[in-house]
Formats: C-alpha cells, sequence, structure tokens
C-alpha cells in the first residue's frame, strides 16, 4: 500500500480530538468504521457460535467504544478496549458514561508493543486497526509482523480473533495471519459489480489461535 497519514498517531489524535469534542458539543459519538452492519455481524457470529456471556474480548483500536457498548447490550461482561489514542480513550470513556456500561474498560495501549497485563483474552477484535497499520509511512511490514507477534501473545490457544478489513482481500490475509493462525469462517459482507466482475468491498475473517 501506498504510505498514508491515515496510519500515523498524529492524524488520529487529531481525529479523535474532535470527535470528542463535537461529543461533547452535540452528544454525537461519531464514525462508525464500517457502519452498523460491521458490528451486527460480529455480534451475531458470536451468539451463533453460542461464545459464553463471560468470555473475555479485547477490541483492538477501540476508537469511539461504541462495539463494546453494543457487545454489552447483548450481554457480554468481560470487555475491554484499547487505543493508541489518548483521545479515542477519552471519547470511549465518555460514550461509556453516557451509556451507563461501567463494566468494560478502556486504556491507552499501544498494541504493537502491549504491556503485560494485556493477556489472556478468548476473543480479540480488529475494525480497520489492521488496515491502518498497513498504511504507516514508516516500515508498515515490519509493525504488521510485530502485529501479529502481538495478538499471539494477548490472545489465548484456540481462541478467536475476528477482523474486518477494506484493504486486504481474504487470500492476503490469510498470507498475513498464516503464522499461529488458522481461518475458521468467512463472514458475509455487501458485494458489489463493476465491468461484469463481483467483488467485496470489505472483508470480514475469523480466525482461530493454534
Amino acid at each position: 500500500f501506498s504510505p498514508s497519514v491515515l496510519g500515523t498517531r498524529e492524524h488520529w489524535d487529531a481525529a479523535y480530538e474532535r470527535e470528542l469534542q463535537t461529543f461533547q458539543d452535540i452528544g454525537d459519538t461519531g464514525e462508525i468504521w464500517f457502519g452498523e452492519e460491521s458490528m451486527v455481524r460480529i455480534i451475531r457470529w458470536l451468539e451463533k457460535h453460542k461464545v459464553p456471556l463471560d468470555s473475555s474480548v479485547l477490541d483492538i483500536g477501540t476508537g469511539n467504544g461504541v462495539l463494546l457498548v453494543e457487545l454489552a447490550r447483548s450481554g457480554y461482561m468481560n470487555l475491554t478496549g484499547i487505543d493508541y489514542s489518548p483521545s479515542a480513550i477519552q471519547l470511549s470513556e465518555k460514550v461509556r458514561e453516557k451509556e451507563g456500561m461501567s463494566n468494560i474498560k478502556l486504556k491507552v495501549e499501544d498494541f504493537l508493543a502491549p504491556s503485560a497485563e494485556l493477556s489472556g483474552f478468548d476473543i480479540c477484535i480488529d475494525k480497520g486497526t489492521f488496515d491502518a497499520i498497513s498504511l504507516d509511512p514508516s516500515d508498515a511490514v515490519g509493525k504488521r509482523k510485530l502485529y501479529v507477534g502481538s495478538l499471539c501473545r494477548v490472545l489465548k490457544p484456540e481462541g478467536f480473533f475476528l477482523i474486518t478489513s477494506c484493504n486486504w482481500t481474504k487470500e492476503e490475509l490469510l498470507n498475513e495471519f498464516r503464522e499461529g493462525f488458522e481461518i475458521l469462517e468467512e463472514l458475509p459482507t455487501p458485494k458489489f459489480c463493476f465491468g461484469g466482475r463481483i467483488g467485496n468491498s470489505v472483508t470480514a475473517l475469523v480466525f482461530q489461535r493454534k
């Protein structure tokens, strides 16, 4: 991928500072990455596979924390969200407070250098964070490898990893996560038709840690 400002911490700090101000002004929680349907897709999969409600869930790059709020509404109790942007965590704390979801844990953490206590999760979820890392102007390839290593550290063996991406195809993601993970399922996403060919603008996969 071509390097992009979307891969820099400065961009996300500024973006979430704006969203935090907007939330304080008018109560708008801001953008939901990949839309509402992406959250519904994740929750449906968890429910379909009868994932226990007390399973420990980590939202990697939680942003405004809205996914965690929806998981809490669905009955999940052991929820943690991390983001390397302090403004994002401030915003997600405000959203958590507004929704009365006191059981959601939120931390400023860089997933590429996770703290020791960030470990033992049953489920890890990523909506767009791996995409952003892939656009980092500074050694994106090395950072993608760090990401996979961090995922192996924080996710329990046989734990589930649900990733939603608009930058990567299924085959490319299988290659990126080939070490330590196996594909369980591809989740249905909206299709588009262009020039007689059908494709997906978003890829959503479920991996299991070996």
